[in-house]
């Protein structure tokens, strides 16, 4: 598989919340997001899936139709609306991106979840794989190192209704023990190897999806849990932002 240039988010900091009401100190989705969109976009949302996913070899029908079902320009800034859908990263602010839709849907894809996991994934960003993966897992338990952002995804997917995500900020390099072992664990930033913390929090046959390299390109990896053993495959060349973290990039 050739390589890609794609985007992704980071993680770190301390505190763990539900989807769910906000607090007055936390600024409203209203007010970080305007009003939810009145134009759909299902029209690009097809576009992108039949352009942009299916000739690149993705073929799981759940993922395919999750990505239809997710309004990618939600999660984008006003802005960059007419972007939304195009086949490129774009930035969301903190030094951060939201990722190409194919790498969502590849990285995805690779999990293979059928509707029962518990998924963490490091990494929240704009909140857009987070929404791809909650409409494919049973939970998902989502860390994310920079607080504005954690919040601001966390507001944005409590008005779109989704009622199955925890929130955590805090190190994502540390995982989050309090609720494994995970069936699979997605990882949305690139990191120098693999962290063992997150190794160890995978269930037997769970899969873990993470981007390895030096911080100018990566190999995008799955890991399989087997016993004690890890098998390791290639998914092809990316690059993605710093994993920053205790067993990551230091900033």
């Amino acid at each position: 598989m050739g390589a890609r240039t794609i985007g992704a988010f980071l993680l770190h900091g301390g505190l763990s919340l539900r989807v769910g009401a906000l607090t007055q100190s936390d600024s409203s989705p209203m007010e970080e997001h305007g009003m939810i969109r009145d134009h759909d976009y299902r029209l690009a949302r097809e576009k992108m899936v039949s352009t942009q996913l299916i000739p690149r070899g993705i073929k799981d029908p759940r993922v395919l139709e999750a990505m239809k079902e997710v309004r990618r320009d939600l999660f984008v800034e006003e802005a960059l609306i007419g972007q939304a859908y195009n086949d490129h990263p774009l930035p969301i602010g903190h030094n951060q991106t939201i990722s190409q839709p194919f790498i969502v849907a590849l990285m995805t894809e690779a999990l293979a979840l059928k509707g029962t996991e518990k998924v963490p994934e490091i990494g929240t960003g704009s909140g857009y794989q987070t929404a791809v993966l909650a409409k494919l897992a049973d939970k998902v338990y989502t860390v994310e190192r920079i607080r504005p952002l954690m919040v601001k995804a966390r507001n944005l997917l409590a008005q779109l209704n989704f009622q199955n995500i925890l929130f955590k900020a805090f190190d994502g390099t540390l995982g989050w023990e309090e609720y494994a072992p995970f069936d699979a664990i997605i990882v949305t930033a690139g990191a120098p190897g693999i962290p063992q913390p997150l190794l160890d929090q995978l269930a037997e046959g769970g899969r873990l999806v993470i981007p390895i390299g030096n911080r100018f390109s990566q190999e995008l990896m799955k890991v399989t849990r087997r016993k004690n053993s890890y098998n390791q495959e290639s998914l092809g060349g990316c690059r993605f932002v710093d994993l920053v973290g205790l067993h990551g990039w230091k900033e």
